[in-house]
């Protein structure tokens, strides 16, 4: 099942222009304080995944093995299946907007999106742009590089002595671990009627360049270079291989650093705990630390090599712009970057996989399939179509049933 074959099948949307700008807010200040007299407080946590190439840049990819992790309730651009196939440089997942306030009281929050797209959201959207009645396929914002999507809540009313029910349904998922902080419950009145949840949440794609640029090199060490003008806050690199993990504590990055290979004799408390430490010494409140650490601590420590650092906020005010009404006393913006790296080890560990037609490995991989694979056919043209044979076989290999409990 070749990447490239995989990618023509999916493309069953005519192209169209578009472009959206969120109407300014002449109230919203895009860090920091509000006038005094303000009783609002605004946190937000989120995170930007991305996969270096051999230079170290962010390369354009989607998922080849996309699994829908949100519950049913969550709204949604189309279908799932059309985020599988929307290509970009950034995944932007589970943004949560938390509001803080000592009596009820009524905001309206803007958030814009640059070179990208909204793809899930909850509770109901006042705007959303692009709509989903737009015609797009999966390259469209290589197509367009001046769009600009985004969404919009009007009337979210903050009620802190709400006895709040919020919905749920059977599915496992890490959207609910978000809810484990003290923010003030919200209420959304839709058409269909109310609708109440802990934060507003959001997910896209982007196209957008990412603030860092990060190399595997010789004797698995990490060279991190910082292509923004503002410092990267906090660097972690981070391995598992099998039950074996390990990571290292990097700082700040000011222009570039090589980072040593972490050794593989650590365990995730204490990762879990020193991750949760760099997060509110950024401005988190310690739960909401926790309910981040917590929402992704499956997916952050996956097998593989892995770059997770601090966003700088001027990058995130500026990729999404946030405008709250009325302006907060106090807004912290606390994003997490991922940055896959694509690593000899990780290489070697693919291609004996695919031979042995081992899918319960592959499957580790799963939505970082395509830019391994392209990375290896670069390097192995030759080897192309048989990589793409055995891909194919290999998802052809039932996965082991679960015993029954």
């Amino acid at each position: 099942m070749a990447n490239a074959r995989v990618r023509s099948l999916l493309l069953t949307f005519a192209l169209a222009g578009l472009a959206f700008s969120l109407p300014a807010d002449p109230h919203h200040k895009s860090s920091g304080r509000s006038p005094a007299g303000s009783d609002l407080t605004v946190h937000e946590w989120g995170t930007f995944t991305s996969i270096a190439k051999r230079s170290g840049e962010a390369v354009r990819w989607h998922p080849l093995d996309g699994v829908d992790d949100l519950p049913d309730f969550v709204e949604r651009f189309r279908t799932a299946d059309f985020k599988v196939r929307l290509e970009g440089t950034i995944r932007m997942e589970t943004p949560v907007l938390y509001f803080y306030s000592p009596a009820e009281t009524t905001v309206s929050a803007k958030v814009g999106f640059r070179n990208g797209i909204i793809t899930e959201w909850y509770p109901h959207a006042s705007h959303l742009e692009p709509s989903s009645r737009q015609v797009l396929d999966d390259s469209a914002l290589y197509h367009w590089l001046q769009i600009d999507g985004g969404i919009a809540w009007n009337s979210v009313s903050v009620e802190p002595d709400r006895a709040a029910h919020f919905p749920g349904d059977d599915r496992a998922s890490r959207y609910y671990a978000a809810r484990e902080t003290s923010a003030a419950p919200l209420v959304v009145k839709t058409a269909s009627g109310t609708q109440e949840e802990k934060f507003l949440f959001y997910r896209g794609v982007s196209a957008y360049s990412v603030p860092l640029a990060a190399q595997s090199t010789a004797g698995g060490k990490a060279l991190v270079k910082n292509l923004g003008q503002e410092p990267i806050p906090s660097v972690i690199l981070f391995e598992r291989r099998g039950d074996k993990l390990g990571y290292r504590l990097a700082g700040s990055i000011e222009s570039e650093t090589l980072i040593d290979p972490p050794e593989l004799t650590s365990n995730l408390e204490s990762l879990n705990q020193d991750l949760a430490g760099v997060l509110i010494a950024q401005g988190l409140y310690p739960d909401e630390a926790r309910a981040m650490v917590e929402t992704w601590r499956t997916s952050w420590f996956e097998e593989g090599t892995r770059l997770l650092y601090i966003v700088p906020r001027a990058f995130v005010d500026e990729i999404l712009p946030l405008s709250v009404s009325p302006a907060p006393s106090e807004t912290v913006r606390v994003f997490v970057g991922r940055m896959e790296l694509i690593t000899p080890a990780t290489e070697q560990e693919v291609e004996k996989a695919l031979a042995a037609r081992d899918r319960s490995v592959i499957q580790k991989y799963g939505r970082f399939l395509e830019p391994i694979l392209d990375q290896l056919k670069d390097e192995n043209p030759a080897r192309a179509d048989q990589l793409d044979k055995e891909l194919g076989e290999t998802y052809s290999v039932p996965l082991p049933e679960s015993p029954v409990r």
